[in-house]
Protein backbone atom coordinates (compact mmCIF):
# COMPACT_ATOMS: atom_id res chain seq x y z
CA UNK A 1 0.00 0.00 0.00
CA UNK A 2 1.28 3.33 -0.67
CA UNK A 3 1.52 6.24 1.74
CA UNK A 4 -1.17 8.92 -0.25
CA UNK A 5 -0.46 12.74 0.09
CA UNK A 6 -2.28 14.91 -2.19
CA UNK A 7 -1.46 12.99 -5.21
CA UNK A 8 -2.87 14.22 -8.20
CA UNK A 9 -2.63 11.58 -11.17
CA UNK A 10 -2.63 14.16 -14.00
CA UNK A 11 -0.20 16.58 -12.47
CA UNK A 12 3.47 16.34 -13.41
CA UNK A 13 6.58 18.04 -14.03
CA UNK A 14 10.18 16.57 -14.95
CA UNK A 15 12.42 15.24 -12.67
CA UNK A 16 14.82 18.41 -11.13
CA UNK A 17 18.03 15.97 -10.04
CA UNK A 18 19.97 17.40 -7.47
CA UNK A 19 17.12 19.96 -5.87
CA UNK A 20 17.07 20.69 -2.50
CA UNK A 21 15.29 23.71 -0.44
CA UNK A 22 17.66 23.95 2.87
CA UNK A 23 21.16 22.72 3.48
CA UNK A 24 21.07 19.27 4.88
CA UNK A 25 24.39 17.74 6.74
CA UNK A 26 25.00 14.37 7.18
CA UNK A 27 23.88 12.93 3.83
CA UNK A 28 24.41 12.03 0.64
CA UNK A 29 23.68 15.50 -1.94
CA UNK A 30 22.92 14.44 -5.44
CA UNK A 31 24.29 16.71 -8.38
CA UNK A 32 21.81 17.80 -11.34
CA UNK A 33 23.49 14.59 -12.82
CA UNK A 34 22.12 12.47 -10.20
CA UNK A 35 25.68 12.02 -8.77
CA UNK A 36 26.86 12.10 -5.33
CA UNK A 37 28.49 15.52 -4.97
CA UNK A 38 32.05 14.63 -4.46
CA UNK A 39 34.39 17.63 -2.91
CA UNK A 40 35.60 17.17 -0.07
CA UNK A 41 38.33 19.39 2.33
CA UNK A 42 36.96 22.21 0.25
CA UNK A 43 36.38 25.79 0.05
CA UNK A 44 33.91 28.31 -1.55
CA UNK A 45 34.30 31.19 -3.52
CA UNK A 46 31.46 33.80 -4.33
CA UNK A 47 32.34 35.35 -7.69
CA UNK A 48 28.86 37.98 -8.92
CA UNK A 49 25.84 35.91 -8.09
CA UNK A 50 27.76 32.41 -7.70
CA UNK A 51 28.54 30.24 -5.06
CA UNK A 52 32.09 27.40 -6.45
CA UNK A 53 32.73 24.69 -4.59
CA UNK A 54 36.27 23.18 -4.73
CA UNK A 55 37.10 19.88 -3.12
CA UNK A 56 38.59 16.67 -3.48
CA UNK A 57 36.95 14.02 -5.95
CA UNK A 58 37.84 10.29 -4.43
CA UNK A 59 37.49 6.86 -5.18
CA UNK A 60 36.55 3.77 -2.78
CA UNK A 61 39.37 1.67 -3.26
CA UNK A 62 42.42 3.98 -2.75
CA UNK A 63 43.43 7.32 -1.28
CA UNK A 64 45.32 8.18 -4.56
CA UNK A 65 44.35 11.79 -6.03
CA UNK A 66 42.07 11.42 -8.64
CA UNK A 67 41.31 15.39 -9.19
CA UNK A 68 39.70 18.70 -7.52
CA UNK A 69 35.85 19.18 -8.34
CA UNK A 70 34.33 22.12 -9.21
CA UNK A 71 30.39 22.57 -8.65
CA UNK A 72 28.47 25.60 -8.59
CA UNK A 73 25.06 27.33 -6.89
CA UNK A 74 22.97 30.14 -6.99
CA UNK A 75 21.44 29.54 -2.87
CA UNK A 76 23.62 27.09 -1.47
CA UNK A 77 21.33 24.46 -1.29
CA UNK A 78 21.58 22.57 -4.91
CA UNK A 79 24.84 21.94 -6.51
CA UNK A 80 26.12 21.61 -10.14
CA UNK A 81 28.94 19.63 -11.55
CA UNK A 82 30.45 22.39 -13.52
CA UNK A 83 34.01 20.55 -14.09
CA UNK A 84 37.59 18.67 -12.69
CA UNK A 85 39.28 21.85 -11.90
CA UNK A 86 42.30 20.23 -11.69
CA UNK A 87 42.62 16.48 -13.10
CA UNK A 88 45.13 14.17 -12.35
CA UNK A 89 48.92 15.32 -14.16
CA UNK A 90 50.27 12.90 -16.36
CA UNK A 91 53.49 12.61 -13.97
CA UNK A 92 54.98 14.55 -11.07
CA UNK A 93 54.18 15.42 -7.62
CA UNK A 94 50.44 15.39 -8.59
CA UNK A 95 50.49 12.60 -10.73
CA UNK A 96 49.18 8.86 -10.43
CA UNK A 97 49.80 7.26 -7.27
CA UNK A 98 50.19 10.80 -5.57
CA UNK A 99 48.23 12.43 -2.82
CA UNK A 100 46.19 15.51 -3.63
CA UNK A 101 43.93 17.21 -0.69
CA UNK A 102 42.40 20.15 0.82
CA UNK A 103 41.99 22.35 -2.19
CA UNK A 104 41.66 26.04 -1.41
CA UNK A 105 40.69 28.86 -4.32
CA UNK A 106 41.38 32.11 -3.79
CA UNK A 107 40.91 34.95 -6.39
CA UNK A 108 43.68 37.52 -6.65
CA UNK A 109 42.51 41.36 -6.21
CA UNK A 110 45.89 42.71 -7.96
CA UNK A 111 45.66 39.90 -11.02
CA UNK A 112 42.02 38.78 -11.14
CA UNK A 113 43.34 35.39 -11.32
CA UNK A 114 42.15 32.38 -9.65
CA UNK A 115 44.56 30.93 -7.45
CA UNK A 116 44.16 27.16 -6.00
CA UNK A 117 46.40 25.36 -3.32
CA UNK A 118 46.35 22.26 -1.52
CA UNK A 119 48.19 19.78 0.16
CA UNK A 120 50.43 17.48 -2.47
CA UNK A 121 51.97 14.21 -0.85
CA UNK A 122 53.13 10.84 -1.72
CA UNK A 123 50.49 8.10 -0.56
CA UNK A 124 52.90 7.24 2.09
CA UNK A 125 52.58 10.95 3.07
CA UNK A 126 56.16 11.03 3.44
CA UNK A 127 56.45 14.55 0.21
CA UNK A 128 54.48 16.47 1.71
CA UNK A 129 54.07 20.09 0.67
CA UNK A 130 51.42 23.04 -0.20
CA UNK A 131 51.41 23.42 -4.05
CA UNK A 132 49.39 25.81 -6.03
CA UNK A 133 47.40 26.12 -9.35
CA UNK A 134 46.41 28.71 -11.17
CA UNK A 135 43.69 29.62 -13.54
CA UNK A 136 42.02 32.39 -15.32
CA UNK A 137 38.34 31.37 -15.19
CA UNK A 138 37.19 30.31 -12.20
CA UNK A 139 35.88 27.04 -13.23
CA UNK A 140 39.04 25.97 -14.60
CA UNK A 141 41.12 23.85 -15.59
CA UNK A 142 43.96 24.76 -13.19
CA UNK A 143 47.69 24.81 -14.14
CA UNK A 144 49.60 23.07 -11.54
CA UNK A 145 52.36 25.17 -11.03
CA UNK A 146 54.20 23.12 -8.40
CA UNK A 147 55.12 24.09 -4.53
CA UNK A 148 54.62 27.51 -3.11
CA UNK A 149 57.68 28.28 -2.41
CA UNK A 150 58.75 30.11 0.68
CA UNK A 151 62.35 32.04 0.85
CA UNK A 152 62.87 29.32 -2.09
CA UNK A 153 62.04 26.87 -0.24
CA UNK A 154 58.72 24.36 -0.16
CA UNK A 155 56.51 24.36 2.77
CA UNK A 156 56.47 20.82 4.09
CA UNK A 157 53.42 20.75 5.87
CA UNK A 158 50.41 18.46 5.86
CA UNK A 159 47.00 19.84 6.02
CA UNK A 160 46.26 23.57 5.05
CA UNK A 161 43.65 26.09 4.31
CA UNK A 162 43.38 29.81 3.20
CA UNK A 163 42.37 32.92 4.65
CA UNK A 164 41.76 36.29 2.78
CA UNK A 165 41.78 39.27 5.09
CA UNK A 166 39.53 42.33 4.63
CA UNK A 167 41.92 44.23 3.44
CA UNK A 168 42.46 41.91 0.10
CA UNK A 169 45.84 40.01 1.59
CA UNK A 170 45.80 36.51 1.23
CA UNK A 171 47.15 34.01 3.84
CA UNK A 172 48.09 30.04 3.35
CA UNK A 173 47.26 28.26 6.98
CA UNK A 174 49.13 25.20 7.67
CA UNK A 175 49.38 22.03 9.78
CA UNK A 176 50.13 23.35 13.44
CA UNK A 177 48.96 26.62 13.09
CA UNK A 178 51.31 28.22 11.00
CA UNK A 179 50.34 31.24 9.29
CA UNK A 180 51.74 32.29 5.76
CA UNK A 181 51.41 36.13 3.97
CA UNK A 182 51.37 35.50 0.44
CA UNK A 183 52.64 38.06 -2.43
CA UNK A 184 50.42 40.21 -3.99
CA UNK A 185 50.15 38.20 -7.17
CA UNK A 186 49.33 35.25 -4.58
CA UNK A 187 51.93 32.75 -6.35
CA UNK A 188 54.63 32.90 -3.57
CA UNK A 189 55.05 33.90 0.25
CA UNK A 190 55.93 37.02 1.60
CA UNK A 191 56.49 36.02 4.78
CA UNK A 192 55.81 34.19 7.96
CA UNK A 193 53.44 36.05 10.61
CA UNK A 194 53.27 33.47 12.70
CA UNK A 195 54.71 30.72 14.38
CA UNK A 196 53.40 27.07 15.44
CA UNK A 197 50.46 27.39 18.15
CA UNK A 198 50.68 23.78 19.47
CA UNK A 199 51.42 20.15 18.11
CA UNK A 200 48.60 18.80 16.14
CA UNK A 201 46.12 21.64 14.98
CA UNK A 202 45.30 19.77 11.38
CA UNK A 203 42.79 21.12 9.17
CA UNK A 204 43.29 24.54 9.71
CA UNK A 205 40.25 27.28 8.70
CA UNK A 206 39.86 31.04 10.11
CA UNK A 207 37.31 34.13 10.15
CA UNK A 208 37.46 37.56 11.05
CA UNK A 209 34.86 38.92 12.94
CA UNK A 210 34.29 42.24 14.50
CA UNK A 211 38.11 42.65 14.14
CA UNK A 212 39.06 39.98 16.03
CA UNK A 213 40.36 36.69 14.24
CA UNK A 214 39.29 33.31 14.93
CA UNK A 215 41.61 30.37 14.18
CA UNK A 216 39.96 26.85 14.09
CA UNK A 217 41.89 23.29 14.29
CA UNK A 218 41.07 19.67 14.63
CA UNK A 219 42.70 17.53 16.96
CA UNK A 220 45.22 14.06 15.00
CA UNK A 221 42.88 11.13 15.29
CA UNK A 222 43.09 10.04 11.55
CA UNK A 223 39.76 9.84 9.71
CA UNK A 224 38.04 9.33 13.20
CA UNK A 225 36.11 12.69 14.00
CA UNK A 226 37.52 14.70 17.07
CA UNK A 227 36.00 17.53 18.95
CA UNK A 228 37.57 20.96 17.44
CA UNK A 229 38.62 23.78 18.72
CA UNK A 230 40.11 27.70 18.41
CA UNK A 231 41.85 30.41 19.28
CA UNK A 232 41.55 34.21 18.92
CA UNK A 233 43.57 37.22 18.47
CA UNK A 234 43.30 40.33 17.27
CA UNK A 235 46.40 40.10 15.54
CA UNK A 236 47.49 37.30 12.71
CA UNK A 237 51.03 37.73 14.85
CA UNK A 238 49.40 36.63 17.69
CA UNK A 239 49.37 36.23 20.70
CA UNK A 240 46.43 33.44 19.87
CA UNK A 241 44.26 32.66 22.96
CA UNK A 242 43.19 29.13 23.92
CA UNK A 243 39.21 29.62 23.65
CA UNK A 244 38.51 25.44 23.87
CA UNK A 245 35.99 23.67 21.61
CA UNK A 246 33.36 24.59 18.84
CA UNK A 247 30.67 22.64 19.68
CA UNK A 248 29.82 20.51 22.97
CA UNK A 249 32.15 18.11 24.60
CA UNK A 250 32.18 14.38 23.20
CA UNK A 251 29.80 15.25 19.92
CA UNK A 252 32.89 14.93 17.97
CA UNK A 253 31.98 18.16 16.46
CA UNK A 254 28.52 16.89 15.09
CA UNK A 255 30.73 13.69 13.65
CA UNK A 256 32.67 16.25 11.37
CA UNK A 257 36.59 17.65 10.79
CA UNK A 258 36.40 21.83 9.82
CA UNK A 259 37.83 22.67 6.48
CA UNK A 260 36.41 25.96 5.67
CA UNK A 261 34.37 28.56 7.17
CA UNK A 262 32.25 30.99 4.21
CA UNK A 263 31.03 34.03 5.30
CA UNK A 264 27.72 34.89 4.00
CA UNK A 265 27.47 38.87 3.93
CA UNK A 266 24.19 40.44 3.58
CA UNK A 267 22.36 43.77 4.17
CA UNK A 268 20.93 42.94 7.43
CA UNK A 269 23.48 40.30 9.35
CA UNK A 270 26.67 37.99 8.42
CA UNK A 271 26.21 34.43 8.57
CA UNK A 272 29.53 32.15 9.02
CA UNK A 273 29.12 28.87 7.81
CA UNK A 274 31.14 26.52 9.24
CA UNK A 275 31.65 23.51 7.04
CA UNK A 276 32.97 20.29 8.05
CA UNK A 277 33.74 17.08 6.63
CA UNK A 278 32.18 13.53 7.76
CA UNK A 279 35.03 11.54 6.61
CA UNK A 280 33.95 7.69 5.72
CA UNK A 281 36.95 5.74 5.19
CA UNK A 282 37.52 3.49 2.80
CA UNK A 283 34.63 4.57 0.79
CA UNK A 284 35.35 8.63 0.76
CA UNK A 285 33.88 8.79 -2.67
CA UNK A 286 30.27 7.24 -1.94
CA UNK A 287 29.89 7.64 1.54
CA UNK A 288 31.42 10.30 3.06
CA UNK A 289 29.19 13.61 3.73
CA UNK A 290 29.38 17.09 4.58
CA UNK A 291 28.10 19.22 7.93
CA UNK A 292 27.82 22.54 7.52
CA UNK A 293 26.61 24.38 10.35
CA UNK A 294 25.60 28.02 11.19
CA UNK A 295 28.42 29.55 14.14
CA UNK A 296 26.93 31.19 16.55
CA UNK A 297 28.48 34.22 18.46
CA UNK A 298 28.09 34.94 22.46
CA UNK A 299 30.36 37.85 22.69
CA UNK A 300 34.08 36.78 21.82
CA UNK A 301 33.15 33.12 21.67
CA UNK A 302 31.74 31.17 18.68
CA UNK A 303 30.15 27.52 18.74
CA UNK A 304 27.61 24.96 17.10
CA UNK A 305 25.54 24.94 20.52
CA UNK A 306 23.24 22.45 18.45
CA UNK A 307 23.07 20.59 15.39
CA UNK A 308 21.03 21.17 12.90
CA UNK A 309 19.39 18.67 10.23
CA UNK A 310 18.39 21.57 8.01
CA UNK A 311 18.50 25.37 7.95
CA UNK A 312 17.86 28.11 5.00
CA UNK A 313 19.86 31.10 4.94
CA UNK A 314 18.51 34.27 2.98
CA UNK A 315 20.96 35.35 1.28
CA UNK A 316 20.16 38.96 0.59
CA UNK A 317 19.28 39.87 4.24
CA UNK A 318 22.48 37.32 5.74
CA UNK A 319 19.80 35.72 7.96
CA UNK A 320 20.31 31.84 8.80
CA UNK A 321 16.74 30.18 10.32
CA UNK A 322 15.77 26.70 11.01
CA UNK A 323 13.87 24.98 8.06
CA UNK A 324 10.28 24.42 9.04
CA UNK A 325 9.17 20.81 8.66
CA UNK A 326 5.82 19.59 7.74
CA UNK A 327 7.76 15.83 7.14
CA UNK A 328 4.82 12.86 8.19
CA UNK A 329 7.38 10.31 10.71
CA UNK A 330 7.13 6.54 10.26
CA UNK A 331 8.27 4.90 12.99
CA UNK A 332 10.62 1.71 12.37
CA UNK A 333 7.91 -0.40 13.91
CA UNK A 334 5.26 0.89 11.37
CA UNK A 335 3.58 -2.06 8.77
CA UNK A 336 4.24 0.12 5.65
CA UNK A 337 8.05 -0.91 6.27
CA UNK A 338 8.45 -4.50 4.89
CA UNK A 339 11.41 -5.88 6.06
CA UNK A 340 13.84 -9.00 4.50
CA UNK A 341 16.06 -10.99 6.56
CA UNK A 342 17.06 -10.99 10.28
CA UNK A 343 15.89 -7.99 11.95
CA UNK A 344 15.90 -7.04 15.50
CA UNK A 345 13.30 -4.30 16.68
CA UNK A 346 12.53 -2.48 19.52
CA UNK A 347 10.35 0.30 20.16
CA UNK A 348 13.00 2.99 18.94
CA UNK A 349 14.86 1.15 16.10
CA UNK A 350 15.34 -2.18 13.84
CA UNK A 351 18.77 -3.41 13.10
CA UNK A 352 20.35 -6.49 11.10
CA UNK A 353 23.68 -7.21 10.80
CA UNK A 354 23.34 -10.15 8.16
CA UNK A 355 24.68 -9.01 4.65
CA UNK A 356 21.50 -8.30 1.96
CA UNK A 357 18.75 -8.13 4.78
CA UNK A 358 16.55 -5.01 3.51
CA UNK A 359 13.65 -3.57 4.20
CA UNK A 360 11.46 -1.43 1.46
CA UNK A 361 8.88 1.84 1.64
CA UNK A 362 6.34 2.78 -0.97
CA UNK A 363 5.33 6.36 -1.02
CA UNK A 364 4.23 9.41 -2.35
CA UNK A 365 6.08 12.67 -1.52
CA UNK A 366 8.22 15.58 -2.04
CA UNK A 367 11.10 14.23 -0.33
CA UNK A 368 12.17 11.48 1.78
CA UNK A 369 14.21 11.39 4.74
CA UNK A 370 15.82 8.23 6.47
CA UNK A 371 17.14 8.65 9.91
CA UNK A 372 18.60 5.49 12.07
CA UNK A 373 20.25 5.43 15.70
CA UNK A 374 24.10 5.60 14.50
CA UNK A 375 26.49 3.75 16.04
CA UNK A 376 29.70 2.19 16.80
CA UNK A 377 28.92 -1.13 15.74
CA UNK A 378 27.35 0.15 12.67
CA UNK A 379 28.28 -0.28 8.93
CA UNK A 380 27.35 0.24 5.13
CA UNK A 381 23.91 0.50 3.66
CA UNK A 382 23.41 0.85 0.34
CA UNK A 383 20.27 2.78 -0.37
CA UNK A 384 17.95 3.28 -3.35
CA UNK A 385 15.32 5.08 -4.31
CA UNK A 386 13.17 3.76 -7.84
CA UNK A 387 10.03 5.42 -9.52
CA UNK A 388 6.82 3.22 -9.74
CA UNK A 389 8.28 2.03 -13.12
CA UNK A 390 11.64 0.73 -11.68
CA UNK A 391 13.48 3.69 -12.57
CA UNK A 392 16.49 4.46 -10.00
CA UNK A 393 16.07 7.65 -9.33
CA UNK A 394 18.97 8.22 -7.12
CA UNK A 395 21.41 5.55 -4.97
CA UNK A 396 23.97 5.87 -2.49
CA UNK A 397 26.07 3.93 0.33
CA UNK A 398 25.32 5.46 3.42
CA UNK A 399 27.58 4.74 6.08
CA UNK A 400 26.06 4.59 9.52
CA UNK A 401 29.07 4.42 11.74
CA UNK A 402 29.37 6.69 14.68
CA UNK A 403 32.21 6.88 17.33
CA UNK A 404 28.94 7.73 19.93
CA UNK A 405 25.65 6.95 19.33
CA UNK A 406 22.75 9.37 18.53
CA UNK A 407 19.74 9.32 16.69
CA UNK A 408 20.87 11.13 13.05
CA UNK A 409 19.27 12.03 9.30
CA UNK A 410 21.36 9.57 6.86
CA UNK A 411 19.31 10.26 3.88
CA UNK A 412 17.00 12.67 2.14
CA UNK A 413 16.27 12.68 -1.16
CA UNK A 414 16.56 15.48 -3.77
CA UNK A 415 12.79 16.85 -4.05
CA UNK A 416 10.53 14.77 -6.13
CA UNK A 417 7.83 15.41 -8.77
CA UNK A 418 4.65 13.77 -7.69
CA UNK A 419 4.44 10.03 -8.54
CA UNK A 420 4.90 6.97 -6.52
CA UNK A 421 8.06 5.93 -5.31
CA UNK A 422 9.79 2.98 -3.66
CA UNK A 423 12.83 3.64 -1.26
CA UNK A 424 14.83 0.41 -0.45
CA UNK A 425 17.81 0.13 1.98
CA UNK A 426 20.31 -2.97 1.99
CA UNK A 427 23.28 -3.98 4.22
CA UNK A 428 26.19 -3.86 2.82
CA UNK A 429 28.02 -6.44 4.98
CA UNK A 430 30.83 -3.59 5.03
CA UNK A 431 32.03 -1.37 7.71
CA UNK A 432 34.19 2.01 7.87
CA UNK A 433 37.51 0.27 9.07
CA UNK A 434 41.02 1.75 9.12
CA UNK A 435 44.66 2.44 10.75
CA UNK A 436 46.59 5.67 10.89
CA UNK A 437 50.64 5.73 10.86
CA UNK A 438 51.07 3.61 14.22
CA UNK A 439 49.18 1.04 12.79
CA UNK A 440 46.48 2.32 15.68
CA UNK A 441 42.97 0.59 14.41
CA UNK A 442 39.76 2.57 14.04
CA UNK A 443 36.54 2.13 12.78
CA UNK A 444 33.49 0.42 13.64
CA UNK A 445 32.99 -2.92 15.94
CA UNK A 446 30.26 -4.22 13.29
CA UNK A 447 28.11 -4.62 10.46
CA UNK A 448 24.54 -3.22 11.69
CA UNK A 449 22.41 -1.07 9.56
CA UNK A 450 19.56 0.76 11.38
CA UNK A 451 16.30 2.38 10.93
CA UNK A 452 14.80 4.45 13.27
CA UNK A 453 12.21 6.61 11.18
CA UNK A 454 11.18 7.66 8.04
CA UNK A 455 10.34 11.00 7.17
CA UNK A 456 8.25 12.02 3.80
CA UNK A 457 7.38 15.61 3.09
CA UNK A 458 4.07 16.00 1.02
CA UNK A 459 3.61 17.92 -1.49
CA UNK A 460 1.99 21.49 -2.20
CA UNK A 461 -1.45 21.41 -3.07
Amino acid sequence: MYVIFLINASYAFAQIHGKYDAIYSGTPWFDQNGNVVSAHGANIVKEKDTFYLFGEAHTDTSNAFVGFNCYSSKDLYSWKFESMALPVQKSGKLGPNRVGERPKVMKCPKTGEFIMYMHADSLTYKDQFVGYAVSKKIKGPYQFKGPLLFNGKPIKKWDMGTFQDTDGSGYVLVHGGEIYKLNDDYKSVAEKVNENITSGFESPAMLKKDGLYYFIGSHLTSWEKNDNYYYTSISLRGPWISQGLIAPEGTLTWNSQCTFVLPIQGTKETTYMFMGDRWSFPKQASSATYVWQPLVFSGKSLSIPNYQDAWQIDLAKGIASSKETSDTIIKNNDKQIEFKGNWKNTDSESKSDEKDASFTIKFSGQQIALYSLVSSENGYAKVVLTDEKGKIIVKAVVDMYSKFSVLSQVFRSPVLKKGNYKLTVYNTGERPNWSDKKKNIYGSTGNYISISQIKIKPHKI
